[in-house]
């Protein structure tokens, strides 16, 4: 069987390398050639700058792409377009039997269409996640990657609930989710990693970890000048991997001119440019509070027993707002700092419970996938 990936962001690039170690569990364990997995990966270049792509591949032992489309960044249209194209022309060279996409980015929108309308089999992993924001363009790739896919593996009994109600059953497993599986495999070595922590002169839960970006958020500038005079003034030190979207709105738009000039001069700030995974996981394991509008940073602040406080209306992760373990506080900047206060001085409630994993699986979903997988190509 020939399963290709198709991934190009950061959270992608950690989803997939669970799978293609569950694929070469599956094909060691496999006595007949016959019964063992072709994995392709198919990079779009979504993320291309190496803290953003390559490093991921050094790090978490995931193979060199066998196709990389060098699509870049652009508009949603533009990008998403340029993808399809690209994607379409790997699929007729490659000819797999089933496309596996991940998430909810423009990489996985134009991998389930262009698969689609080649009738390949699409699988949809971390399928039924709804925000219930169609303003969010991954909302919209989210619903529509479902509606395309011929298999879709879930995360959460949540994520399987909300498909049914869509009129979704029909080949929809719950398998767990493989971020869980890469926090557990990769906890060890992050814990190891503290020079990081000395180079940005913080010490362990003595800071807060933030990022930023989503297009909701960056794309106003008002709403991003306020996120980001919310950090420079929360009154502890504050750790930013700036993402390249920010970076360049700071850099192009000269309405954030004011906003760029206080984040250098605000002492409390410590900005990096972005990290690699093993460090962003040591910055989530060593934090008091993140904050973030990421959904994946919501889930592994859950899964390192960190609490959250996310930078958006809604969350497509409801399972980590259990015991007050992640809140969502929108985006105005005196309610992230009354939030995070709260939150610092140790008032935010939790009522002394660690997270539930329950929800997510037991570590094992990426195997749990390959298993499923593979009784489906019976």
């Amino acid at each position: 069987m020939k399963l290709l990936s198709i991934i190009g962001a950061r959270p992608q690039f950690v989803k997939a390398a669970m799978i293609a170690d569950a694929v070469r569990r599956h094909n060691l364990a496999m006595v007949s050639a016959a019964s063992r997995i072709r994995h392709v990966l198919v990079h779009t270049g979504q993320h291309y700058e190496y803290r953003m792509s390559g490093v991921f591949f050094d790090q978490l032992n995931l193979p060199t792409p066998d196709r990389h489309l060098g699509v870049g960044s652009g508009s949603q249209g533009k990008q998403t377009g340029a993808m399809l194209k690209q994607i379409e022309k790997a699929l007729l060279a490659e000819r797999p039997d089933m496309v596996m996409i991940y998430g909810d980015t423009n990489s996985t929108i134009a991998g389930a269409l262009a698969a689609a309308k080649l009738h390949i089999k699409v699988l949809h992993l971390e399928a039924g996640l709804r925000s219930f924001n169609r303003d969010m363009p991954e909302e919209i790739n989210r619903i529509a990657s479902d509606h395309i896919s011929d298999v879709l593996f879930c995360p959460t009994f949540t994520a399987v609930e909300n498909l049914r109600k869509e009129g979704i059953t029909s080949n929809v497993f719950q398998t767990g989710d493989v971020m869980l599986d890469a926090v557990m495999a990769y906890r060890g070595k992050a814990e190891r990693r503290k020079s990081l922590l000395r180079k940005l002169r913080v010490e362990s839960k003595e800071y807060a970890l933030a990022t930023i970006h989503r297009a909701e958020n960056t794309d106003s500038v008002e709403r991003l000048a306020g996120l980001l005079d919310a950090l420079a003034s929360l009154g502890h030190p504050v750790v930013l991997p700036m993402h390249p979207r920010v970076r360049d709105r700071l850099v192009k738009n000269r309405a954030l001119s004011r906003v760029a000039k206080a984040l250098k001069s605000a002492t409390t700030l410590r900005i990096t440019e972005p990290v690699s995974y093993l460090d962003m996981l040591a910055l989530e394991i060593n934090a008091r509070v993140i904050l973030t509008d990421s959904g994946g940073v919501q889930k592994e602040a859950f899964f390192v027993g960190v609490p959250c406080l996310t930078l958006r209306e809604q969350t497509e992760w409801n399972e980590t707002q259990v015991d007050d373990w992640n809140r969502v506080v929108g985006t105005v900047p005196n309610d992230i700092r009354i939030a995070a206060e709260s939150v610092w001085s140790g008032h935010a409630g939790r009522n002394g419970h660690k997270p539930s994993w329950s929800e997510f699986g037991g570590g094992q979903a990426a195997n749990e996938t390959i298993a499923t997988l593979t009784r489906l190509a019976d």
